[in-house]
């Protein structure tokens, strides 16, 4: 082997790159952090939001934040009644497939209601256990 083939070379140049682009980019003015990427406004995307909180109120899962699911059913039966609204004020307006989806929606909805507010079955009598204990805010 010669001594070309053993020689090692070092690149010297990427020092400067480097330099250059620290100070370009201390030149550069501070662009702001990327924005949250929001899904495109619509009826159904409202609709969703509204579902979720609902879903949250009845415990069904936790809030934002919270490692475990919380019981506000004064909340919940708000969110069920201002989704109720929504459908009577929309009548007419929707699509077939969103007036399907809020008509399924609600009936879901106030299945879940009910079923949070009779609370689980007691072992010995089979019917619901006393009240759930309402959480506020």
């Amino acid at each position: 082997m010669s001594e070309e083939e053993k020689k090692i070379i070092i690149d010297e140049d990427w020092k400067s790159q480097v330099e250059a682009e620290k100070q370009q980019a201390a030149e550069a003015p501070e662009q702001p952090a990327a924005a949250t990427a929001y899904p495109p406004a619509s009826f159904m995307t409202l609709v969703s939001q509204l579902m979720t909180e609902a879903m949250v109120a009845l415990g069904q899962i936790p809030a934002p934040g919270a490692t475990e699911p919380s019981l506000n059913l004064d909340h919940a039966k708000f969110v069920i009644d201002m989704l109720d609204m929504l459908q009577e004020k929309t009548a007419g307006n929707l699509d077939d497939g969103e007036a399907a989806a809020m008509k399924d929606l609600l009936h879901q909805l106030k299945l879940a209601f009910v079923a949070v507010r009779q609370g689980p079955p007691s072992a010995d009598t089979g019917e619901g256990a006393a009240e759930p204990k309402i959480v506020t805010p």
